[in-house]
């Protein structure tokens, strides 16, 4: 969720979280390609269905709280308070909610009417179904996510709608491009859906217009590739947060099952990176990290492309090393003396980059 375009602390948060998820959850996800697409979808596939009232409302209290205690929106900065109108919360009781901050409600980051309305457990998975600002969410309806060009309607916290000047957008509709902080949580959300209800997605292409921009009619690939180039951009440039490991455990502790592209975000391309229409993002392909884990304090990075920069970054986002212009030997680059614990290598070529986590035992 944090704004650097990199894929910076994805594979941070991808050590930390997958030591949160129950031991063996993963055990079966050992393939490749749409193979492991197919191994998430039977461990994610089978879960408890909350019920839309009160199951998603009770959730919200734990999956989507504020520091401050106040429901956190991924549409606004308002601060709503909790619970029913009558205990002297916000929670949308069928009044107000014209103007920003009245009153908070249940969205569907991916809308009830392209997989066919109150169908079952689409409707109530909380894993998409996030609380947001109830005006907000009405001008957004059943938009598709993209990247707005000139906007007619801005929400507080910078969520635009307007038209789509996303690279290779062929339709005229309009988008919601949500703040750059959540633009990780919202693609998280879509690698999800694509992969917990492979077995029935590619029969909602044709429920409904925004969403035939997106579905490509497939169980495999899943979306037209404009959308799967944007939402793996910004997969990329918005990794995980803190905010999206706890969502994941708090609705893991009630649904029974978990977001496995916050666990692991590089299965996402381990998945469809094959599928991507850009050459940015296999530009660091071949790169080798070893060993990792690593028992002698010492990693090499092996790789044909020189490198600019190497950044190590602790578990706490902290910047433990820059190491500009590094030595290369025989097409190798060695880091030694590296204390003991989880690490993200951020490794930068001609203004690209990408991530890789390592372990120091």
């Amino acid at each position: 969720m944090k704004k650097i375009y990199t894929l910076f602390t994805l594979f941070l948060f991808a050590a930390l979280s997958f030591a949160q998820a129950p031991a063996g959850y993963y055990d079966n996800a050992t393939g490749t390609g749409y193979t492991l697409k197919t191994q998430l979808y039977t461990i994610i596939a089978p879960h408890t269905e909350l019920t839309y009232t009160p199951g998603l409302w009770n959730l919200y209290y734990t999956s989507d709280v504020r520091a401050d205690g106040k429901v956190w929106d991924i549409y606004s900065n308002c601060n709503f308070v909790f619970g029913s109108v009558a205990s002297g919360g916000n929670q949308d009781n069928g009044t107000l909610g014209n103007n920003e901050c009245e009153r908070y409600n249940r969205e569907h980051t991916f809308p009830k009417s392209w997989f066919g309305g109150t169908v079952s457990p689409m409707y109530t998975d909380a894993f998409h179904v996030m609380p947001t600002d109830k005006k907000d969410n009405s001008m957004r309806g059943n938009l598709a996510y993209g990247k707005v060009g000139t906007a007619s309607f801005t929400t507080s916290n910078g969520t635009k709608i307007g038209n789509c000047v996303a690279p290779n957008y062929p339709y005229s509709y309009d988008v919601i491009e949500p703040a750059d902080e959540y633009k990780g949580d919202i693609a998280r959300n879509y690698f999800y859906m694509a992969t917990c209800y492979q077995n029935v997605i590619s029969s909602w292409q044709t429920n409904q217009a925004n969403g035939d921009t997106v579905l490509d009619g497939t169980n495999d690939k899943v979306f037209e590739q404009w959308y799967l180039d944007l939402m793996y951009s910004w997969h990329i440039a918005d990794p995980v947060s803190p905010k999206e490991t706890n969502r994941n455990n708090a609705v893991y502790a009630v649904q029974g099952n978990r977001n496995p592209f916050i666990d692991h975000p590089e299965w996402v391309f381990q998945i469809w990176g094959s599928a991507l229409n850009t050459s940015t993002f296999d530009k660091f392909a071949n790169i080798s990290i070893y060993p990792n884990p690593t028992n002698s304090h010492k990693i090499k990075i092996q790789t044909d492309i020189v490198l600019d920069e190497i950044d190590l970054i602790n578990i706490d986002g902290q910047l433990m090393q820059v190491i500009k212009k590094p030595r290369l030997e025989n097409q190798t680059y060695t880091l030694d003396n590296l204390p003991q614990g989880f690490y993200l290598l951020k490794i930068t070529s001609e203004n690209q980059s990408t991530t890789k986590s390592i372990i120091v035992n």
